[in-house]
């Protein structure tokens, strides 16, 4: 039974009902797929009515709306005097934007230090208005856009769905498509063609609905879009590289924000954006020839030269004028309460210098407090994103590391790379549990089965180079470990432990880090790669090779399985009739993951 369109798992059959191929010719995508195709996805709970006003699910994600203004056409100006940074002339839909907005908005702002990902405080009585990109794709001039291309009738047929529907978004070429899973159609939904190749992009998840869709695109260039193809309006930020001319790697939502995302960039930087503010000026400190703390502010410590900075010891902080903590939580205010134009609030909210080499991909924790990086240096760095301080690192067995993951329960970080191998780490004990050997070449992506998860076994798949689709079960109980490691891990155990709680302890009361050397001399952050005889390994539970183009993407879905090649072959596996979930609110529920 096992052929190019079906795999036989443990738990059923898997089948492919879905393909969406490239065209032979790629001339009208832009030109050849220089850059792997890279999928997000998003399932949007569609009203099974249309009348009655907007749904509950709207009301949820976009509750905040002032309706009232919602219906304003002129534009106004923006309370905090910041707008998005583009060429184009805005249309005469454009609408005003406030200030950003990074929690609930009943956040405490005056008990709590302010942080990076802190709400700004807001005038009294004030609703925030739902913020768009400010110009019409459509009737832009700019050169960065040549080509839109939108289904017919788009906006009826957005209208004449209910419930559940799943949409992807891919890289291809020059191009960015928007397409619906499951559908018969065969055209995309949208497709935009640029004058430079797409490298990533991110959906924010937390404020899609049926009317609107947040997408942020990043570019070889540096540039990165704002997009809402619903709309189809845009907005560009770090125009022209302005910021940081080296090429997007990765870009993530800001899971608790509906403003913030995060960039990587090939300089071996991090960037953390806000949607709706200007392009400021901004140059970046260089670490060379300076002195820091752990947290990348200047001192003037004697015999710690910056030009001997050390990555895998700690990131590299520049704060702009307008940063939360520089700004002392004022939001570009003076004492009065007026716009301070010096600190008007401008990108970027940040600038991490995370490693030498460029950052292949980064994940946040499932609580939003942390952030996962990895690099062409070989290390997974984990970063406080509230504190802007390196936690740990850890080097990969051989070579770069390639992908990374992090599961729902925050209890593992899974990253694959050009050792052919994929390696769990347990963040919180602060050591590497187990590596999986089954790939016969590098490793292009993984991915947590959350379905499959239950915080005893925990299912992940993972595609490479080698054309193998594999998936692999995972439980910390049944793994048997050398016993050559359990003197060696309880030793590192006691120092990594003891060195984590007193930096959480310092960090908690906003004092310096100590940098207490490790039993090896290093840094006590720095974790070097055990031996093969010293960890445990995890088997497959099936490899699937697929013919054709090299993988790229693998994702799990609710309802199925995807791969993606590097030149934007997908394929949709349906999941076996017992795991196929119920979808509610967008969310897989009333499913046992393991039946």
């Amino acid at each position: 039974m096992d052929n190019e369109s079906t795999f036989v798992a443990p738990e059923g059959v898997y089948t492919v009902t879905d393909e969406h191929k490239p065209p032979l010719n790629l001339s009208v995508y832009g030109g050849p797929a220089v850059y792997p195709t890279k999928v997000a996805s998003v399932v949007i709970k569609f009203p099974a009515t249309k009348q009655g006003g907007p749904s509950g699910f709207v009301q949820l994600l976009g509750g905040n709306k002032d309706t009232k203004k919602d219906r304003l056409s002129a534009p106004k100006e923006r309370e905090d005097g910041a707008s998005l940074s583009s060429s184009d002339t805005p249309d005469e839909g454009d609408q005003p934007t406030s200030t950003q907005e990074h929690g609930p908005a009943n956040a405490s702002v005056t008990q709590e230090p302010h942080t990076l990902f802190s709400p700004n405080p807001a005038a009294p009585g004030r609703k925030r208005p739902a913020s768009r990109p400010k110009h019409n794709i459509r009737t832009t001039s700019s050169t960065f856009i040549t080509r839109i291309q939108t289904a017919e009738g788009l906006t009826k047929t957005l209208q004449s769905k209910q419930g559940d529907t799943t949409f992807l978004f891919y890289n291809l070429a020059k191009s960015w498509l928007w397409v619906e899973a499951g559908s018969k159609a065969k055209d995309p939904l949208c497709r935009i063609t640029f004058s430079t190749n797409p490298t990533c992009h991110d959906v924010n998840t937390s404020t899609a609905s049926p009317e609107h869709l947040d997408v942020v695109i990043g570019f070889a260039s540096g540039d990165l879009v704002w997009l809402d193809p619903v709309t189809s309006r845009y907005a560009r930020l770090n125009k022209q590289g302005c910021i940081s001319n080296s090429p997007c790697t990765a870009v993530r939502w800001v899971p608790s924000s509906s403003t913030l995302f995060l960039v990587s960039h090939a300089d071996g930087t991090i960037v953390v954006y806000d949607k709706e503010r200007d392009d400021g000026t901004f140059t970046p400190q260089d670490p060379v020839g300076r002195s820091a703390d752990s947290n990348g502010a200047s001192s003037s410590e004697e015999g710690t030269s910056q030009k001997d900075w050390d990555s895998t010891d700690s990131i590299f902080v520049t704060m702009p004028p307008w940063h939360p903590v520089t700004s002392s939580g004022g939001g570009g205010l003076t004492a009065s309460g007026k716009p301070d134009k010096e600190k008007a609030a401008k990108n970027p909210v940040s600038h991490w210098r995370v490693s030498r080499r460029s950052i292949v991909d980064f994940v946040f924790s499932p609580d939003v407090k942390y952030v996962a990086a990895i690099s062409e240096d070989g290390c997974l760095r984990v970063i406080d994103a509230l504190a802007e301080q390196l936690v740990d690192c850890y080097a990969s067995y051989f070579g770069a590391l390639t992908c990374v993951a992090w599961s729902h329960d925050g209890r593992f970080i899974l990253t694959g790379g050009q050792d052919d191998l994929l390696t769990i780490f347990s963040p919180w004990e602060q050591r590497v549990v187990a590596r999986c050997q089954g790939h016969s070449s590098f490793v292009s992506s993984l991915a947590f089965d959350d379905l499959r998860c239950d915080g005893r076994t925990y299912r992940f798949g993972s595609v490479g180079e080698d054309n193998k689709l594999i998936l692999w079960d995972f439980s910390s109980g049944a793994l048997h470990r050398p016993k050559t490691q359990a003197t060696h891990h309880q030793r590192m155990s006691m120092s990594s432990t003891i060195s984590l709680a007193l930096r959480r302890e310092r960090s908690a009361h906003h004092l310096p880090a100590i940098n207490s050397p490790g039993l090896d001399g290093r840094s006590p952050r720095y974790h070097p790669a055990p031996s093969r005889n010293e960890i445990a390994v995890v088997q497959p539970v099936l490899v699937k090779s697929i013919e054709g183009d090299i993988l790229t993407a693998v994702s799990f879905l609710p309802r199925s399985v995807l791969t993606s090649t590097k030149s934007g072959h997908i394929k949709l596996w349906i999941r076996p009739l017992a795991l196929r979930p119920r979808i509610k609110n967008g969310r897989a529920a009333d499913i046992d993951p393991l039946t």
